[in-house]
């Protein structure tokens, strides 16, 4: 949705899909730079999503603009749409401004328009509290918007067209052997986009894996009608060959503080998050250690880089209370991640992790598991050897 001519050729993909099968809804995102603009506008008047409803009208006006245009194009090929707004649905949420979640979308009456004939075109990213306040749904909206109808439809499948053909096992800009999933578990790609995958955003993988809403990533640069086969996001049983490692995810956005001689009792530890979770900091990864003094510890963990100074304050404004001696910070740091869902029932997987990072001088400072992930910090001018190596080394190439 870039520009004019964009919008044109998003207008022919969705032309295709409508006049070669069932039904279609379109969800369409704000033009490029859009928001950001608009976002800036606000803050000009000291607006942000803390202003509330303003806010967020103003930001999700992008969107209602694209809208428009959007039925407009689709109106120069010849065929009839209707514009269907967050208000009009409507697509309910909470009352958090900016960042609210979808509760409920109201589809019926959307769902026998596209059924009488019409295109549905609705914006992403928006909707409305139960006392009809405007909301908006926080960067990246658009996706879960997009599933969110989808589900609410009970529609055959989402397809998300995007600047990438698909979901690739790393970033292929980094490796250039990198490739293209046919399929992706729902469970992976959750992983993958929580860990720094820019593909898709992690709250409509939430929310197609809750509802069972199969996604499909698509080149939106392929002409109507062109090869466009993209991933398909989907449960693990229908991927046929379980693959130990799908795919190497990272992110740069990591930093650490570490908090030195703090009193090692569970009451301590649990007081140190609870000040951070309180000034709204997202705490990632966790070690505790034993530190040279009896009864006592050392706790490192790390935040966003936007969080690192607000981090720091924070803990230096409570360091008597918590009573820990000295805190120490650093921000050159990066996440690398392995994920697979065969991880499950393989082992070795960590111990391969380790080896191929060691073997190419790669300290590691950090490492935190799930059932289908493993993540190791290392330092940000290695990202990138962090990442051919690995991939290399669980066979991706």
């Amino acid at each position: 949705m870039a520009d004019a001519a964009r919008i044109r050729a998003s207008a022919a993909l969705v032309a295709h899909e409508a006049r070669n099968g069932p039904g279609v809804a379109v969800v369409v995102s704000a033009q490029a730079g859009e928001t950001d603009r608009l976002v800036g506008l606000a803050a000009e008047f000291g607006g942000n999503p803390q202003a509330g409803e303003p806010y967020d009208v103003i930001a999700s006006s992008g969107e209602q603009v694209s809208c428009g245009l959007m039925s407009l194009a689709l109106a120069e090929l010849g065929l009839a749409s209707r514009v269907w707004l967050g208000w009009r649905l409507p697509v309910r949420t909470d009352g958090v401004h900016g960042a609210a979640r979808i509760t409920d979308i109201a589809a019926s009456e959307l769902g026998a328009a596209i059924d009488g004939g019409e295109i549905a075109v609705a914006p992403g990213f928006q909707g409305v509290t139960e006392d009809n306040r405007v909301t908006t749904l926080g960067r990246g909206g658009t996706d879960t918007s997009a599933v969110a109808l989808a589900a609410a439809l009970d529609a055959e499948r989402c397809d998300i067209f995007t600047d990438v053909d698909g979901v690739y096992t790393t970033d292929p800009r980094i490796e250039k052997r990198a490739r293209r999933l046919d399929r992706i578990s729902y469970e992976e790609m959750l992983e993958m986009a929580s860990l720094g995958a820019k593909v898709l955003q992690t709250r409509s993988v939430e929310l197609a894996m809750a509802k069972r809403v199969p996604v499909r990533v698509l080149s939106s640069f392929r002409a109507p009608g062109e090869a466009n086969p993209g991933t398909v996001v989907c449960d693990e049983d229908e991927i046929m060959e379980k693959r130990i490692v799908s795919g190497i995810a990272y992110s740069r956005d990591e930093a650490r503080v570490t908090l030195f001689s703090l009193p090692d009792t569970p009451t301590a530890l649990a007081q140190v998050f609870t000040v951070l979770a309180g000034a709204g900091v997202s705490v990632d990864m966790i070690v505790r250690s034993q530190a040279r003094s009896q009864h006592a510890a050392n706790l490192s963990f790390t935040v966003g880089h936007a969080d690192i100074d607000r981090a720091i304050d924070i803990m230096r404004a409570a360091q008597t209370d918590l009573g820990f001696a000295d805190l120490e910070a650093q921000k050159e740091l990066s996440k690398v991640s392995v994920i697979g869902v065969g991880m499950r029932s393989q082992a070795g997987v960590a111990q391969q992790m380790f080896a191929a990072l060691a073997e190419r001088g790669i300290a590691i400072d950090a490492v935190s598991t799930s059932e289908i992930k493993i993540s190791a910090l290392v330092p940000i001018d290695y990202t990138e050897l962090a990442v051919r190596a690995l991939h290399a080394a669980y066979g991706l190439d």
